[in-house]
């Protein structure tokens, strides 16, 4: 794979001036690289071992700035350093930036030097070792939507993000001759990605006017999350550098498509080479783990919605008839529903997880999709019948949660994600989705503006 390079392999890239530049980056709360500009022979003689860097860093809002009560940093505490520790297996050759590599790094606690446990790339980890101890392997793919503009971020900053022109004005799903006219700015996207060792299957329009897709092979649960943190950030890197602009709210405009992140997961032995999902003479090619996994997460689905929808903004995706769930149901290849069953009657049999949008982090998404699987297993939970049909039209079928609120109040309460992330993480996110409805709830909005600037 193009990209991907040993420590060895950076050194003598440096050492023949190919590289100057190391970005050693973790992922905060948000999803977003975070990190530091090393001059390349420093990371290499040095730095690589690890640096350090504020926590409040993961205790503070995506304006980034500090939010009080927080336990895990604090003004009270001084906004001390954690330890920012190279991960060398992630070294990767970035072709879009200047003589440039990055590395994707784990946060360890100050004193005692072991992860920390709110820390989203921890999370995961975490999760993982439980399936490692079962003798368990995760896949996961991530799909990601988004808006590509005729705009800079400058344009767009200057009309207060209103009436910006997109890509294309019409609707473009799978359309080649609209997709053509965008494709200097995804063909740079799709070979920059390529080059910088993630390797990417297609990008085709979506169901928005300048909405595209973007696909990768799945992956190990960690390398995906890590294949899509780089590749958001890329993506947009890019773009910036051809004078144009994207964006991954799950609803940049409530009359248009929202941006998705569709989630595909199964299991498979530790070596990877036997799918624990597929059983020939199973109803659907459905084995009972399977079905306990699936049972799981449609059983505490509500519990980590909030992984999949982090913002107000998120929950404005939910509508019906936009190809965006709102019950939490399965179903076989429906996309009306919550969750779809894909490639039955193959090896490559998986759940897809519908709810998500292209504004999750996909550490926390990943890990609360895995902690619901296993508790599945663990309760040897019965999974119903498929739901047929329209599942917007179905008045009885459990509804995802409403609004952000309604799902930080579920996920204060989960026993479930208390045991298998620890209460202190769950504690964390919770005040994290408290501080974000405690921002939008004393903000004056521009409808606000609009009712009440000349009438009262």
């Amino acid at each position: 794979m193009p990209g991907h390079w040993s420590f060895d392999e950076l050194k003598r890239h440096v050492t023949n001036g190919e590289i100057d530049t190391v970005l050693a980056c973790f992922v905060d709360m948000q999803g977003r690289l975070i990190g530091k500009r090393f001059h390349a022979n420093f990371f290499v003689e040095s730095a690589h071992d690890e640096t350090h860097g504020c926590n409040y860093l993961l205790a503070n809002d995506i304006d980034m700035e500090p939010v009080p009560g927080y336990k895990a940093a604090s003004w009270k505490q001084g906004y001390g350093d954690f330890v920012i520790k190279p991960d060398l297996s992630t070294i990767r050759h970035i072709p879009w930036l200047e003589k440039c590599a990055l590395v994707l790094c784990d946060i360890l606690d100050h004193h005692h030097h072991e992860d920390l446990a709110h820390s989203p790339r921890a999370i995961l980890k975490r999760q993982l070792a439980r399936l490692k101890e079962r003798g368990y392997l995760a896949y996961f793919a991530s799909e990601l939507e988004f808006y590509l503009f005729d705009e800079t971020y400058e344009t767009a900053r200057a009309k207060h993000w209103k009436g910006m022109a997109t890509a294309s004005p019409y609707i473009q799903d799978y359309v080649i001759q609209m997709t053509t006219k965008e494709d200097a700015v995804m063909r740079a996207i799709r070979n920059g990605l390529f080059d910088a060792g993630i390797p990417v299957e297609n990008s085709k329009g979506e169901w928005g006017p300048g909405q595209e897709e973007i696909n990768v092979r799945y992956a190990e649960a960690l390398e995906m999350a890590d294949r899509h943190v780089v590749m958001k950030n890329g993506c947009k890197e890019i773009a910036t550098q051809m004078g144009k602009a994207i964006t991954f709210m799950a609803k940049y405009d409530y009359s248009l498509a929202g941006s998705s992140s569709h989630v595909h997961n199964s299991l498979w032995s530790a070596d990877g080479k036997t799918p624990l999902f597929f059983d020939k003479k199973a109803e659907h090619t459905m084995s009972p783990l399977m079905r306990q996994w699936v049972a799981g997460q449609l059983k505490y689905a509500d519990d980590f919605t909030y992984f999949l929808a982090p913002y107000i903004n998120s929950y404005k995706r939910f509508q019906a008839g936009t190809f965006a769930p709102t019950k939490n149901v399965w179903s076989l290849d429906n996309r009306t529903a919550g969750f779809r069953l894909c490639g039955e009657g193959t090896k490559g049999i998986r759940i897809e997880c519908r709810i998500g949008g292209a504004d999750l982090n996909p550490y926390l998404a990943f890990a609360g999709l895995i902690a619901s699987g296993l508790a599945g297993i663990d309760e040897k939970l019965e999974l119903g019948a498929p739901f047929q049909g329209d599942a917007y039209g179905g008045t009885r079928l459990k509804e995802i949660p409403k609004t952000l609120r309604d799902a930080t109040d579920t996920l204060a309460r989960s026993r479930m994600l208390k045991e298998a992330l620890g209460e202190d993480v769950v504690e964390h996110y919770v005040h994290t989705a408290k501080w974000e409805q405690f921002e939008y709830d004393r903000r004056v909005t521009d409808w606000e503006l609009h009712r009440g600037f000349e009438r009262y």
